[in-house]
C-alpha cells in the first residue's frame, strides 16, 4: 500500500507547507488579522511615549534650576522640605502612606 502512495508523497509535504504558510499569514503575531490589535497597541505606546517625553522635559527643567549656575531658592527649598519631610509653619499636613521613590 505505502508503494502505491509514494509518487504523491512529495505533492502531501508540499501541500501541507503551504497551508501552513498560509494560515501563518492570515493569523500569525504579524499576519493579516492581526493588524488591529497592533494598530491598537501602537496608538497606547505612542500615548505612553508622550507622557514620558513630557515627563522628561518637566525634570530636565527642574535639574535646570539645581544646577549651581542656575539655582533657584524656591525649588530648593521645596526639594529640601519633601526629602525631609518638614513642611512650612502655618501648612496643613495630611499624613498618607509613605512611598519610596526611586527619584529622591
Amino acid at each position: 500500500m505505502f508503494f502505491r502512495l509514494r509518487p504523491y508523497l512529495p505533492t502531501a509535504i508540499i501541500t501541507l507547507v503551504l497551508t501552513y504558510v498560509c494560515v501563518q499569514y492570515l493569523t500569525g503575531d504579524k499576519g493579516f488579522f492581526s493588524q488591529e490589535s497592533r494598530n491598537r497597541e501602537m496608538v497606547i505606546k505612542e500615548q505612553q511615549l508622550a507622557q514620558l517625553k513630557t515627563e522628561r522635559a518637566d525634570l530636565e527643567a527642574r535639574a535646570k534650576y539645581l544646577r549651581t549656575d542656575n539655582l533657584s531658592k524656591d525649588l530648593l527649598e521645596e526639594r529640601a522640605r519633601v526629602l525631609l519631610g518638614l513642611s512650612e509653619p502655618k501648612a496643613y499636613v495630611i499624613r498618607g502612606p509613605i512611598v519610596q521613590n526611586a527619584n529622591s
